[in-house]
């Protein structure tokens, strides 16, 4: 019998589907690729021409990396279509895979068009593969099985892990060879993560290799005439912004961000209307909606890793201890680490407590609380030490990033478990990217903030966020005991005991 037919059976990982040792390696060293680009990208984007970078203004450059995040959560619908549709989870990744590849390939010539090129490869590889490997993961156990939500926190140990390494190792290559010695890092290790995947094909299961719910032929026309109609509004809204703004990049920024939450509003409206969604479903979408907006904030403010929070790093930040000096791109290290070395942990506390506090909406209450607390304290470090004054002692930003990532390791994982559980059967792939968008408008959103509103200062950009979500918080706090009555009545639905315990995973880098 294949290994394939013996999906939520085989242990040979952990206690786990084989599959998953495989999908472990594989995301890691794709992380590893992701991460340790995004480490270096702002510096790459705004330093001078002169020391190999593209010599683009701090503003138009923080801008861009928000949106490249954007592009690259909000192309998953593209990748959850794919597999949903056409070639299933399994050749969507691998076709991502190969693009992402290329696009660091791209990204070692010292030639501007190939570095653009090569980052809208990464973004829109990235869309390809993200959601789909997370989709394969859930395929790996059969309902109602109790090693799910462990699985995910195994998968989320090496997507920090790669993360992790890829900071510390691409800042170094980059301060020793320049950009495009860490691009090729990135590259290398992306090139293994295909190798891995590939070598791993047998362990997956059946479910990974087709499509949940292929296209008939009229439906393949209407999919091809509604394609159409989205590269055409694409076009337009591009061409609009283009024409008030009178520059590609703000143009660039500007669609990226109205489309993004546009897709999520479209999302929503046919999950709740598509006759392939049953009303259960329906009522599965409605409990999964109030975490999704939490999740929205969250990343607004954890995402600035790589913007604000690296801007600070590298211009308001005393990066020296004794004789030693910091490279910048090492800060971005700390969340991973934190994760590593704590995640385990915590998860154990939840199973400790599974059937009392701290359940689902707790989780979710606390992530946002203590996440708000770090945008707050950011703003104020920013207050405290501007640009041109004295410099942050280095374990400033340290602090605020332990900070923040405890509160998102109440977050993201356990969204991402939620969601394979509560999104409609005929939607699994797509229901991914549905959870992986709201990264795409926290970014996009953050980006045109940013560019269009020059006047707004770092701190106050913070002190707007640190509001925002608090109030979300707090409205979060008045609806926790509905939404945990209405999640204890799905997983007895489900017939899963450990859902109705809610016990979900932990983790932060996505």
């Amino acid at each position: 019998m294949s290994k394939a037919t013996d999906s939520g059976v085989s242990t040979e990982f952990f206690g786990h589907p084989a599959g998953l040792k495989w999908l472990f390696a594989m995301d890691a060293c794709e992380r590893f690729s992701y991460y340790g680009m995004r480490a270096i990208l702002l510096y790459f984007i705004i330093d001078t021409s002169a020391h190999g970078g593209l010599a683009l203004s701090k503003a138009s450059g923080q801008a861009l990396v928000a949106v490249y995040g954007a592009s690259a959560y909000f192309l998953s619908i593209l990748g959850g279509v794919l597999a949903d549709r056409f070639v299933g989870p399994y050749r969507s990744t691998l076709y991502g895979g190969v693009i992402v590849l290329t696009g660091h390939l791209l990204l070692i010539l010292p030639v501007e068009a190939a570095s653009w090129t090569g980052i809208c490869c990464v973004a829109v590889g990235t869309g390809l593969l993200k959601p789909n490997v997370q989709t394969m993961a859930g395929t790996l156990y059969r309902d109602g099985d109790l090693r799910r939500d462990g699985g995910f926190q195994l998968l989320y140990m090496s997507v920090n892990i790669g993360a992790f390494c890829a900071a510390l190792i691409v800042g170094m290559l980059r301060a020793a060879g320049g950009y495009h010695a860490g691009f090729a890092a990135a590259a290398v290790v992306m090139a293994l993560s295909l190798l891995v995947f590939l070598i791993g094909r047998s362990s997956m299961p059946v479910e990974a290799m087709h499509p949940t719910q292929r296209l008939a032929r009229h439906q393949r026309t209407k999919l091809a005439v509604g394609s159409a109609g989205a590269v055409t509004v694409t076009v337009a809204v591009f061409l609009l912004f283009l024409m008030f703004s009178h520059n590609t990049p703000d143009a660039v920024i500007g669609t990226v961000s109205v489309l993004s939450a546009a897709a999520a509003l479209g999302y929503f409206a046919v999950l709740f209307r598509s006759r392939s969604v049953t009303p259960f479903e329906r009522r599965n979408v409605r409990a999964y909606l109030p975490l999704w907006f939490a999740a929205l904030l969250v990343w607004m403010i954890e995402e600035q890793a790589a913007v604000k929070m690296a801007t600070f790093a590298a211009s308001h930040t005393d990066l020296r201890i004794g004789g030693f000096h910091i490279p910048p791109e090492w800060y971005q290290s700390i969340n991973p680490a934190v994760i590593v070395l704590f995640a385990p942990f915590l998860a154990a506390w939840f199973t400790t407590r599974a059937g009392k506090f701290p359940g689902l909406a707790h989780k979710f209450v606390f992530g946002t609380g203590v996440t708000a607390l770090s945008a707050l304290l950011m703003g104020l470090a920013f207050q405290r030490w501007p640009a041109g004054g004295s410099l942050a002692p280095w374990w400033v930003l340290l602090a605020v990033f332990v900070i923040q990532t405890v509160g998102v390791m109440f977050i993201s994982p356990v969204g991402a478990a939620a969601t394979t559980m509560l999104m409609p059967k005929a939607f699994k792939a797509q229901g991914m990217a549905v959870w992986l968008l709201n990264n795409a408008v926290a970014q996009g959103v953050a980006a045109a903030v940013i560019r269009y509103m020059d006047e707004l200062s770092d701190a106050d950009f913070y002190y707007w966020l640190t509001a925002i979500t608090a109030a979300l918080t707090f409205v979060l706090m008045l609806y926790s005991p509905s939404i945990t009555r209405r999640m204890r009545d799905l997983a007895q639905n489900h017939h899963s005991t450990d859902a109705s315990q809610n016990q979900l995973v932990v983790g932060g880098t996505k």
